[in-house]
Parts: structure tokens; sequence; C-alpha cells
């Protein structure tokens, strides 16, 4: 989403971010990524959801850690704004942060990338885990795997705390760590109460006046597993209300994962749209129409 006369910055996988001078304005598209690649088929009210789910998170957060939020709400966005009705519900205005260039990924279940390591190695992300696991089954405790942050079209690449350390620093790569566990344990009792599972998730940090904050969306279909508990079952897929009903149907048509893109199905395409909505109104307790 390009919007006139304001000043663009950058376009990620999903979001169009803007200089506004003294902060930054974040715009959430509906555009899908999977396996590095943004799909030409969009997801209707995808960037609403995302948006309004990372906000339902700041808030929730406020006593863990700060954040870059600097308004959400978008009548109370600056007046040269107001004109562009299309940001309504979709964008934030944020601090600029400068963001550390590691994700931090929080495991709470085996699943996906980690269960397929885990087969051959016993691993995931080169911790070693206990024999006999199965398939979604819950671990012991979370496991902290950061990934390097890798430009569009590029795989992230999944890194020890150590090899983290040499990019970042011993002491930030502990405390993001630390962090990033507490945040997860936090968010996955709550939603645990909601009847839903998070088994994995990312978070992304910066610095601001020399604080570490939380950056970018937080806990979102985008950057997490959302199981129905009602459902759960280990050692098997699980039925989930994130993008890996997209991921499943690229996989069911045997996707090479290399150019050209397929598109997406009406039906692949209603139904994210459904999941991703039924998340945020199971979590966030409210209804997104």
């Amino acid at each position: 989403m390009v919007i006139e006369n304001l000043k663009h910055v950058k376009s990620g996988k999903v979001r169009d971010i803007y200089d506004l001078g003294e902060n930054y304005l974040f715009v959430a598209s509906d555009r899908i990524s999977a396996f590095d690649y943004v799909l030409p088929s969009t997801i209707p009210k995808k960037g609403e959801i995302l948006t309004q789910l990372s906000l339902f998170w700041f808030d929730f957060f406020k006593d863990t850690i700060n954040n870059h939020l600097v308004e959400g709400d978008f009548s109370k966005f600056p007046s040269e704004l107001q004109e562009y009705k299309e940001l309504a519900g979709r964008s934030i205005i944020v601090k600029k942060a400068d963001p550390f260039p590691v994700e931090c990924v929080v495991r709470g279940y085996i699943s996906g990338s980690g269960w397929s390591e885990y087969k051959n190695h016993n691993s995931v992300c080169g911790i070693d885990l206990s024999p006999g696991l199965i398939e979604s089954q819950k671990l012991s405790e979370p496991i902290f795997t950061p990934a390097t942050k890798e430009e569009l079209g590029n795989h992230d690449i999944n890194i020890s705390l150590e090899e983290m350390c040499n990019i970042i620093g011993k002491d930030v790569s502990l405390y993001l760590q630390d962090k990033s566990k507490e945040i997860y344990s936090k968010a996955a009792s709550y939603a645990l109460e909601r009847g839903i599972i998070i088994a994995d998730t990312k978070f992304e940090f910066g610095l601001v006046d020399g604080e570490i904050i939380l950056i970018d969306e937080v806990l979102t279909p985008d950057s997490s597993r959302f199981w129905p508990i009602e459902k759960y079952s280990p050692g098997r897929t699980q039925d989930s209300f994130d993008k890996q009903f997209v991921r499943d149907y690229l996989l069911e048509i045997k996707w090479d994962k290399e150019p050209p893109i397929p598109k997406l199905p009406n039906e692949v395409i209603e139904g994210t749209t459904q999941r991703y909505l039924q998340a945020y109104n199971e979590i966030t307790c409210k209804e997104l129409k």
C-alpha cells in the first residue's frame, strides 16, 4: 500500500513504513508470505487483524516491557493523516527504534521445521532434546531458537545463542533470551485460558535512547502458531488459527518454493481470513467484523 504525499521508507513482506519526522508510520497490508516469499494473493482484513491484535498485546505487556507504540487510535492521528481513510484500523505510529538484526523465536511445542529437525537429529536448532518426543508435543520448558533477519526472498537462518552473542553481544543476547521466554510464557498462559495454545512465536526488539523495547508485530497469526485446545492431539499436525493453513495448501500442491509463486484459491483465502479473525476474537474477547 503506497500512500501518496507520505515519505515512503521501505516495504517488507507485510508492512509499509513511512517517515513522519520524529516517528514512523507502520501500515499493515493484506499481503501474506509463505516460505519467505510474498504471495500474489492477498487476505482480506489481514492487515487490520494483525494491527489490532498487536495493539492488544502491547497493552497486555505494558508492565513487562516497553514498546515502540506512540499511537494506535486513528482518530488521534495528526490531522494531515486523517484524509487517508485507508489507514484506519491497520496502521500505528511508532518510535524510531534501532532494531536488533535477529528474530527472537520461542518454541513451547515441537512442530514445523523444529519437528523436521528433531526427527533426524533429536534436536531443534541445535538444542538437544529428550528422545521419544512426538509431533506437536509440549516441551518440558520453552526453548529459545534465534534466527537471522534476511531480506525479502531470502530464507531466515536459524542460529545458536552463541552465534547471536557474536552478532549483538552476550549481555544483550542473554537479556533478549530471558525476556522472550518471559513474554511467551505470560502470553501462553493467558491464551490457554481463552482456549488457544501458542505453540511458538517470534519477537523483535530494538533500541530507543539506550532502552531495549518490543517492536514490530506481537503474537499474531503471521508470527505465531495458534492451536485450538479443544482439537489438540499430539502425534500429528494440528488444526490452527494461523498461516499454517496457507503453508499446508502450498505443500499439498507440491510447490517447489521457487518462482513462479502460485495464487491461492478462493477457499484458501476465505479460510485464512476466518482463521485470523477467530484468533483475534478468541484472544481479545472482542469481535472484529
